[in-house]
């Protein structure tokens, strides 16, 4: 039940950021951002693998759902205690996998300032394609990132 729980809040996450942005559009708004790439922002914050190797495998369907990768932008957020999940040495050939097929298909994928100082941890200490997010809090950097999607409409 546990990891239902936790698959259903990532699918609640991303509804949440791409429901209010269906509906933000008048008709003329709808026409012009069909012809643009959807974008797309996950992000992944707990410990339990299975988890974050759901979100991965998300994050790659959605990508082939909206035809391929110069369709959609996606951007992966990743902070708390997800960064040990990340973390090169110590990520199992699934997870590995997993996240080398969106980081092929074009994912940009931050991991969050002040979890790395929190664990101790840089960004050589990462899964390869991994960038610090812009603002050193991950969730600042979400806010900023729905927000600005928010206001394209």
């Amino acid at each position: 039940m546990l990891r239902l729980t936790s698959h259903m809040r990532v699918l609640c996450f991303i509804c949440a950021i791409a429901v209010p942005l269906m509906f933000a559009l008048s008709p003329d708004q709808a026409v012009a951002a069909a012809a643009d790439k959807v974008k797309v922002l996950y992000h992944v914050d707990g410990k339990d693998p299975e988890v974050a190797k759901y979100a991965l495998a998300l994050i790659n369907k959605h990508i082939d759902a909206e035809g391929g990768p110069d369709k959609i932008d996606v951007e992966l957020i990743v902070h708390g205690p997800a960064l040990e999940l990340f973390e090169k040495e110590r990520m199992d050939a699934e997870m590995t996998k997993r996240f080398d097929q969106i980081m092929e298909k074009g994912v940009k994928a931050e991991m969050c300032q002040v979890s790395m100082k929190a664990f101790g941890k840089t960004i050589e200490n990462l899964a390869k394609g991994f960038v610090a997010t812009l603002h050193p809090v991950a969730v600042k950097r979400i806010a900023d990132l729905t927000a600005a999607r928010l206001s394209l409409h």
